[in-house]
């Protein structure tokens, strides 16, 4: 539900503010323009995931989960033409603890991974004119890289294993985009963007005993930003 109202949010500003065509002293976007904005960006994962597997047997009614994080978040987008741009999305490595849902209400703290998503898109901003309101749509590729990944000791400790690792495979996928900039001057901005990611994940827990806990995680998450920006 707070997924869809975020989003719900900005689709309806970026809806309402396309009808504000009016006067304002202000330069719409061109070809050649470049704009850097920066802001709090929060990763919340979509996540649902097979059953875990212990040494390559499915435990029915096992899950994994993965919970969200907020970081400093950075956009760049290039203008190629007065409405077409290229954009990505980088930021600081966003940390994400996993817990490990074995049904019944159990549930234990599972490890943790940090990753970075840069995303590349190819963006349409729909406005002419001299309006302070820029929404635009975007669509690209996003690539998720894993690393300081860690396991945790109570998933250790409750099912009495030892010399815990873990591996996170990197995910290649698709990304869409829905955002706008409100100009304040002919520089500065206010932004506000959510972006969907296709993001697909093997995670194996590695033990001395030797066990392997293993779970595909479709993640997918959205990914809210909301910052000030700075047109060159």
């Amino acid at each position: 539900m707070k997924k869809k109202k975020a989003l719900s949010l900005v689709i309806n500003a970026v809806l309402a503010g396309s009808l504000l065509l009016g006067a304002a002293s202000v330069t719409a976007y061109e070809a050649g323009d470049f704009i850097v904005r920066a802001g709090a960006a929060n990763v919340d994962p979509n996540d649902d995931s097979d059953a875990l597997e212990l040494n390559g047997t499915a435990l029915a009614g096992t899950e994994a989960e993965v919970d969200d994080d907020t970081q400093l978040g950075l956009t760049f987008t290039y203008m190629l033409t007065n409405h077409i741009g290229v954009g990505l999305l980088a930021a600081t490595p966003f940390e994400h603890d996993l817990k490990a849902d074995m049904g019944g209400g159990v549930k234990y703290d599972a490890g943790s991974a940090k990753h970075l998503p840069p995303t590349v898109t190819l963006q349409y901003f729909p406005m002419d004119g001299a309006s302070k309101f820029q929404p635009y749509v975007g669509v690209g590729v996003n690539y998720t890289k894993f690393f300081d990944e860690d396991v945790d000791s109570e998933l250790e400790n409750a099912l009495s294993l030892t010399g815990g690792d873990l591996e996170l495979d990197d995910s290649w996928g698709w990304a869409a985009q829905v955002g706008f900039d409100y100009a304040l001057d002919e520089r500065w901005l206010l932004n506000a963007s959510v972006w969907y990611l296709d993001l697909q994940t093997d995670a194996k827990f590695k033990f001395d005993q030797p066990v392997v806990i293993e779970a595909d995680v479709d993640v997918d998450p959205w990914v809210y930003m909301i910052g000030i920006g700075y047109k060159f």
